[in-house]
């Protein structure tokens, strides 16, 4: 007798046992899932000039998804931020528009973990609406009297300057070289130049105040933008999830409406 009223009791507190772990594995489960996916607080996103308007919209609807979150830009050109970061300005995410640049902080440890490519660029020539220098190709910017902006070398817009140079056999003479491709842009749409070597997504960007020519030596420049999180960033958590955020389907729509090419 005493066998038959005792099994009930200990099976009845063995299965409390049990339902008394499961539920408090699966409430752990469950609050760390949370945890790890509502990072909130701010970050600061060193980004090319060449990217601000795409990534200024890229921000918004972050924040927008992400409540409780921050997303603070710095744009300048490519090298420069490459510079800054060197001397130890506060980054949290850096996106180059193009490799090699990233490539000096990856070198020196000042990324962690790898770099990854989120987009392609390419160059157009930016010319006043209409075209009123009947400009058509590379070539034609060698014309007696035109004047012509590009950027400066060690910008990324510059170095693919140089390479459709090569490309093209043609040796431009511009009348000053810029320090970010925002700045060749605006020369051409306040008229101070007649044209200017930009970006594809620049020209779109620029809602008309320019129209773009492009030339066929600009596929021998293509630029693969990269990002990746800065070493020693303060909220590190948040910087990787914005990065993903921009490789994301959602980040890659907003990409492409703006011209940028898949990477």
């Amino acid at each position: 007798m005493r066998s038959r009223t005792t099994t009930p009791i200990v099976v009845a507190a063995v299965s409390l046992v049990l339902l008394t772990g499961c539920s408090t594995g699966t409430s752990q489960a469950s609050s760390t899932s949370t945890s790890t996916s509502t990072s909130t607080g701010s970050i600061t996103v060193f980004a090319a000039a060449s990217l601000q308007q795409t990534f200024t919209t890229l921000g918004r609807d972050y924040e927008r998804a992400h409540p409780g979150t921050t997303v603070t830009f710095s744009f300048a050109g490519s090298s420069d931020l490459v510079t800054q970061i060197q001397n130890g300005a506060p980054a949290d995410v850096f996106a180059s528009a193009d490799e090699p640049n990233m490539r000096k902080l990856t070198d020196a440890h000042l990324i962690d973990g790898s770099a990854e490519p989120f987009a392609t660029n390419s160059l157009q020539i930016a010319v006043a609406p209409g075209n009123p220098e009947r400009i058509h190709d590379l070539g034609d910017l060698t014309a007696p009297g035109l004047q012509v902006v590009t950027c400066a070398a060690p910008v990324p817009c510059g170095a693919a300057t140089q390479e459709v140079e090569q490309a093209a056999g043609v040796t431009l003479r511009p009348v000053s070289e810029e320090q970010s491709v925002t700045d060749v842009l605006g020369k051409v749409e306040s008229g101070q130049a007649d044209a200017g070597l930009v970006y594809v997504t620049d020209v779109r960007g620029a809602g008309g105040k320019v129209d773009g020519v492009a030339f066929d030596a600009a596929r021998r420049a293509v630029n693969t933008d990269p990002i990746g999180v800065v070493h020693g960033s303060a909220n590190a958590d948040l910087a990787r999830s914005f990065s993903a955020y921009v490789r994301s389907e959602d980040g890659q729509k907003v990409l492409a409406a703006a011209g940028f090419g898949a990477p």
